[in-house]
């Protein structure tokens, strides 16, 4: 039995093995990734309730990739579906990309990956094509978990609100290439942050395309909508992978952007016996001008008619003007009922509805002039006011 935190290689692997009766890994490629992972946790000074996060993490990952690994070879023809046409929403965080994409999910048309899905990619055992539409026990235990994760912890929930049917962001899927963003935090504390930004992210987008393929053949959808802040660090791979995807790239002015994710990032890390607040904004801050300066310098190499830009103040004044104009740059024409949806969850859950996040950006060692300086370039580009 393997001690309590451990986080030998060999050991995770053989309890993998073990646990699911599995050991084909679809190759070797995912080893770099989980050797960074556990440098870095056994790197840092994590609590004993941290330290045994960090092993189920990583036995969860390895375990998951094994049941991927089998459906896949027990049913090849889910690497036929086509994942055609998707948008793809990216920019900074807090620049309104959560709230767009809550509300472009509202389309019956659109296909967004869910977040009990993500937690649990493949099907249950005994699954058929014939359980499409029941009851699905991942959904029933991952709503349960986030139910008690919001009443013990509702200073997150006004940071991050989560359900077990809140549209997620497709990082989620990403991480069982054991590569990309991760949670958010590894790539916050080294070695892993030095060795993911070294990496081509085209393994990262060719698992995510396998895994969105595995859960379009349960539940299918018409157009995939996928998110995430993390896709400026990959448009390359992201657009080798899906040809024909729209990317729709919100902006903010970044101070109060970067102070909302240090504040989110040290929520997420407090189990960590060693972390300092004041030494994490200057790598917050770096990690996400970097990932922006990436993604912009791709986006100038490539067609300007694969994206739209969307203003947070634009947003936030008027949703329903951004949404057809989305649907009017990419061809795809607003219907009445699906603007009457959207007008009704906007109606519903209204800006703040789960509480309104506090956060100082001197805690962690940041002055707003710093951040402006970084960030002159981008906010001159995109005509954005500094607040």
């Amino acid at each position: 039995m393997a001690e309590a935190g451990s986080l030998d290689e060999a050991e995770l692997i053989a309890e993998a093995v073990a646990a699911t009766g599995l050991d084909d890994f679809g190759g070797e490629d995912f080893r770099p990734g989980l050797r960074a992972l556990i440098e870095t946790y056994e790197g840092h000074a994590f609590d004993e309730r941290g330290r045994r996060r960090n092993r189920r993490r990583l036995l969860g990952l390895l375990t998951t990739r094994l049941e991927l690994e089998a459906w896949w070879k027990r049913h090849p023809e889910v690497l036929e579906r086509r994942i055609g046409t998707p948008w793809v929403l990216t920019g900074l965080p807090r620049s309104g990309t959560s709230a767009l994409f809550n509300l472009l999910s509202e389309d019956p048309g659109v296909r967004s990956l869910r977040l009990w899905e993500a937690q649990f990619p493949h099907p249950p055992a005994g699954w058929t094509e014939a359980s499409r539409g029941q009851p699905d026990p991942r959904h029933a235990a991952v709503e349960a978990h986030y139910a008690r994760g919001r009443e013990k912890n509702p200073d997150f929930t006004q940071i991050h609100f989560a359900s077990a049917d809140t549209p997620e962001e497709c990082v989620v899927i990403q991480v069982y290439a054991f590569g990309g963003v991760q949670h958010g935090i590894e790539v916050m504390m080294e070695p892993y942050g030095s060795w993911f930004r070294a990496q081509p992210q085209h393994g990262v987008y060719a698992i995510q395309r396998k895994i969105l393929q595995l859960l379009d053949w349960q539940r299918p959808g018409e157009r995939w909508l996928l998110k995430s802040p993390a896709h400026m660090w990959g448009l390359d791979a992201l657009l080798d992978t899906f040809p024909d995807a729209g990317i729709v790239w919100s902006h903010r002015t970044p101070i109060e952007a970067i102070a909302s994710m240090c504040s989110m990032i040290e929520t997420l890390m407090k189990t960590r016996t060693d972390l300092e607040p004041a030494k994490l904004g200057p790598i917050v801050m770096d990690f996400y001008a970097t990932s922006l300066e990436r993604g912009l310098a791709t986006r100038d190499r490539l067609d300007p008619a694969r994206f739209v830009d969307v203003g947070h103040d634009e947003l936030v004044l008027d949703p329903l003007g951004v949404v057809e104009r989305i649907h009017g740059r990419f061809d795809r024409p607003l219907g009445a009922e699906v603007r009457t949806a959207m007008a009704a969850q906007l109606a519903h859950r209204p800006r703040h509805h789960h509480g309104v996040h506090r956060y100082a950006l001197e805690k962690y060692g940041l002055a707003p002039d710093t951040i402006r300086e970084r960030f002159a370039g981008y906010v001159e580009r995109f005509g954005l006011v500094w607040d």
